[in-house]
């Protein structure tokens, strides 16, 4: 049995069938959704259920908060069909002009940037490039069939090379292998990019990131984009961490803010000791955010980190007038099979 849905505002229309999720459909036709984790985690893929009925058969969405449920919100990832639906949903423009591959690449190098953070750098083929847009990611395709994702961190007009921010899990089965065992010049599998968190290249609003922990790998790829291009608009960053070592490249944000008078960075530890010598801001990133800005409505914010920051954060900011649709996230797991491990 399959199911037709409708998608507002543009009437694009696509078939569903049962027991598959709606993303999955829409992607499947074409039909390009929002979407970062694909497990309900982050939130990116929300929309609204104008007529149907959508059910979970999974765990309920931790993304997905019940309030919004009950106004008929769903996460088209985990959601699917019991009847036709009418949906409403932000369509990414352009997102089809992005290839998705999966190719070999062989590891350029390793350098720790901190006692838990792992700078690595793939090599393609000499006859392949990966296009993608500064925030998305690429995942890792493991000989037991299991998958894991990281962010982009470099800019996708500097392509020869793919940087990623590995942070170190304990119990996970990968970072203990890239951290113990992987060395230089090991040949892997990728698969990407993936994801729709990125920069939209329509608005000229001034912009607020938000990272939290290795969350700046994606953050770093925009900046880097906005830079070459000599975009001039205001641009604010806040870094949220444990203490002061888990700033693991705080170098690079000071030397943009130091460089463009357009650019400002505000380190943020919410768990500092005596041992740090920490003068500056502390508390939870999101909080810090919202203490300097009571007006968030003319903003464009993008937030990339841990499930508890991203939850937090969207519900505080769209209290302190951030409109949803200026609103995007990249929501990082840290588990033994999902992303960043």
């Amino acid at each position: 049995m399959s199911f037709d849905v409708t998608v507002q505002p543009s009437g694009h229309q696509f078939t569903v069938e049962e027991g598959e999720p709606i993303l999955d459909a829409a992607l499947r036709q074409g039909i390009s959704f929002p979407y970062g984790c694909r497990s309900g985690t982050c939130g990116t893929c929300l929309g609204n259920v104008l007529s149907g009925t959508v059910e979970y058969p999974e765990d309920f969405p931790l993304g997905l908060m019940e309030e919004e449920h009950q106004k008929g919100k769903a996460l088209f990832c985990c959601a699917v069909a019991s009847t036709p639906l009418e949906i409403e949903v932000k369509e990414i423009t352009g997102a089809a002009d992005i290839v998705t591959k999966t190719l070999p690449a062989r590891v350029a190098s390793l350098r720790k940037l901190s006692h838990d953070v792992m700078e690595m750098t793939l090599k393609l083929p000499a006859t392949e490039r990966l296009a993608f847009r500064a925030g998305q990611y690429i995942e890792f395709l493991l000989r037991d069939g299991k998958r894991r994702s990281f962010s982009l961190a470099n800019s996708p007009n500097n392509d020869e090379y793919l940087e990623l921010h590995l942070r170190l899990l304990e119990g996970g089965y990968f970072t203990q292998h890239v951290f113990n065992e992987m060395k230089e010049k090991a040949l892997v599998r990728i698969h990407g990019p993936l994801g729709t968190f990125f920069l939209d290249n329509d608005s000229k609003r001034p912009l607020i990131f938000v990272a939290g922990g290795t969350g700046f790998a994606p953050i770093k790829s925009m900046m880097e984009q906005l830079i070459e291009a000599g975009d001039e608009r205001e641009v604010h960053i806040y870094w949220g961490v444990r203490a002061k070592r888990d700033l693991y490249i705080d170098h690079l944000p000071k030397k943009w803010a130091y460089q463009y008078k357009h650019i400002h960075y505000v380190p943020v530890l919410s768990e500092s000791d005596a041992k740090d010598e920490w003068e500056g801001r502390e508390g939870f990133v999101h909080e810090v955010v919202a203490s300097d800005f009571s007006d968030l409505s003319a903003y464009d914010v993008y937030m990339a980190g841990p499930p508890p920051m991203i939850n937090a954060a969207k519900e505080k900011f769209i209290e302190q007038g951030v409109k949803e649709n200026h609103l995007f996230s990249d929501s990082f797991e840290y588990s033994a099979d999902s992303q960043g491990t």
